[in-house]
């Protein structure tokens, strides 16, 4: 009986003429020993398998289908495997390749045994370490993430409830070989030991999906790490996000300043991709460029793959023109400026730029618009687009924007900056900004931890790094690629041309016909929303371990809010889209005193 199916398999797989061509004799020894220990069929054919590795063959009769079919019940039932009670039909389907079955385990044909990373075989007390998951390079942000939390607002500001959040990361190449209490220790000292430690106990810290109790476990690669948090959002600018063009392929939106973009840092719930989620339904957005924190005005998304693609086709060849309004500090000259000094990037991390001969070319277009003896009005056109370019020219030419905590620090040294004259290594640079920013309890204005943590080296890291450029003087890399043109007409909430500045200064309406401004009081997207006064932190959103819970944080102010920089227009071959002039731009307006 083992006989006669060793020899269909080896005919199965036309192997059979390989033996009988003149080695009759090797495999009627072959036939004898098997039948001599009573080895199953099933270990003989892997035996050839792994001898002569020929691939998988497909019966191509209805005869050999039969044949096999009728003799496969037989040789699962008279076939022990060595005291391993593991049938045919178990070992076929564990044998799957790893595309058939996603997530399983490698098994080998004598039974079930877990791999490790890498597919080395476990050793006793040896943790299993499951693959690295694929990530979703697509739109990730849905119906459920939005639901984590709401939004109260309180003094005109937009605030958010605290909330549980998860914190993942796989394991970094540095960490491999280090404990989870010496990875905490150096690289996670926002908190203190005890509270990892309490937040083990509690289950919150998990290595594979596995509650962690113990910190010493040893990381390996591809450990992915999960920490549930309570989460606390800093509170942002209350006034609601305008829309001033949605036509289903391109969606234009009048950002207010204090906003993100998209979640970074702190910040998750207040961030534009959020709020359009939250409170009107928006998402699948393609981001086209990205504003700073501090920085108000128009925002491109598209809608589309098609229109991402386009717009980003656009961007690459310079065929969108941007145009910037803010204000800066000092009489600005009359005529018209150009600057074209060279900037580079000394710390990716809070994007501190400054002008060195080492950086990559620009060149920006300054005219001034206004003076009120104190301050000036200042028109930007940046016609490359580099990390902060408008705020490093501007500081170069000694006039930094106004209530810019980066390019107006005293960290400068006594002429801040002007003339590229700093007497700064670009290291000492960054530890003088943090440490005037933590003696004045404001680190949050520099987009980084309370405790400033691993700025210092990220800078040193980063020394011969290089960034991708950017859209605009004041936005970031579209690090996914996609950004893009459309075509569309003018649309906005107030008219616009060639001459924008001047026709806004005169304000604009809403269909209301009702004046708007930066001063606005909060309403929610919908019209409905009123301000109600409530508490910073409900009893039902407070956690015993959250530091957080315990403090009582002052409301920001407006100048830590808002950098009077705005962006005004954004206009390609056949569309422009422009918001109304911010009110601090306009020739009346009285600065407020900050002492």
């Amino acid at each position: 009986m083992h006989v006669s199916v060793s020899v269909r398999g080896l005919r199965k797989c036309n192997l059979l003429g390989f033996f009988c061509s003149g080695q009759t004799g090797v495999i009627a020894r072959g036939i004898n020993q098997i039948q001599k220990h009573f080895i199953s069929v099933y270990n003989f054919n892997s035996v050839l398998n792994r001898r002569f590795h020929y691939p998988p063959c497909q019966q191509s009769t209805s005869t050999m289908e039969q044949a096999a079919v009728a003799t496969s019940t037989p040789a699962e039932v008279n076939s022990p495997i060595s005291g391993e009670k593991t049938t045919t039909k178990e070992a076929t389907e564990s044998g799957k390749r790893k595309s058939d079955e996603p997530g399983e385990p490698e098994t080998s044909g004598r039974g079930k045994r877990r791999r490790g990373a890498g597919g080395k075989k476990l050793r006793p007390g040896e943790r299993y370490i499951p693959p690295p998951q694929k990530r979703n390079l697509g739109i990730s942000f849905r119906q459920e993430h939005f639901d984590e939390t709401s939004y109260y607002f309180e003094g005109g500001l937009r605030k958010v409830y605290p909330y549980y959040f998860d914190f993942k990361t796989y394991c970094k190449g540095r960490w491999i070989g280090k404990s989870l209490l010496e990875v905490f220790k150096s690289e996670f000292r926002a908190e203190s030991i005890e509270y990892y430690q309490r937040a083990a106990k509690e289950g919150r810290i998990r290595l594979n999906e596995t509650p962690v109790e113990d910190l010493s476990v040893v990381l390996r690669n591809n450990d992915l790490m999960k920490n549930t948090v309570h989460r606390h959002e800093p509170p942002v600018v209350g006034r609601p996000l305008e829309v001033l063009v949605d036509d289903g392929e391109v969606l234009v939106v009048d950002k207010p300043a204090s906003i993100p973009v998209h979640p970074c840092g702190r910040f998750r719930h207040n961030t534009v991709i959020f709020i359009l989620g939250k409170e009107r339904g928006i998402s699948e957005l393609h981001t086209v460029h990205r504003l700073d924190r501090l920085t108000s005005g128009v925002l491109l998304f598209a809608r589309t793959l098609e229109a991402s693609k386009k717009l980003d086709q656009l961007v690459r060849d310079r065929q969108l023109e941007k145009e910037y309004v803010c204000r800066v500090e000092g009489e600005f000259p009359e005529s018209e400026l150009i600057c074209e000094e060279p900037i580079l990037v000394v710390s990716f991390k809070i994007g501190l730029c400054r002008v060195d001969p080492k950086g990559k070319e620009c060149r920006t277009v300054f005219q001034r618009l206004s003076f009120n003896g104190k301050t000036s009005v200042v028109r930007c056109l940046p016609l490359t687009g580099r990390t902060h370019q408008i705020r490093v020219h501007l500081q170069y030419l000694g006039f930094p924007i106004l209530n810019d905590p980066i390019y107006g620090s005293s960290a400068w040294g006594p002429h801040r900056g002007k003339g590229g004259l700093v007497g700064k290594s670009n290291e000492d640079l960054l530890q003088a900004l943090v440490e005037e920013h933590r003696s004045q309890e404001s680190l949050h204005l520099l987009d980084i931890p309370d405790d400033g943590i691993g700025i210092e080296q990220e800078a040193e890291k980063n020394k011969t790094s290089e960034k991708a450029d950017t859209m605009d003087g004041t936005s970031e890399p579209n690090k996914s690629g996609q950004s893009h043109q459309i075509d569309t007409q003018v649309t906005t909430g107030c008219s616009s041309s060639s001459e924008t500045v001047n026709k806004l200064s005169q304000g604009c309406t809403d269909s209301n016909g009702n004046k708007t401004s930066l001063e606005s009081q909060p309403t929610k997207s919908n019209g409905n929303q009123t301000e109600a006064a409530t508490p910073k932190t409900p009893p039902e959103t407070r956690d015993h371990l959250c530091s957080e819970c315990m403090l009582v944080r002052p409301d920001p102010t407006e100048k830590e809010l808002i950098m009077y920089l705005h962006a005004l227009r954004y206009k390609g071959a056949d569309f422009e889209y422009s918001t109304c002039l911010p009110d601090w731009a306009k020739e009346d307006w009285v600065e407020a005193d900050w002492s």
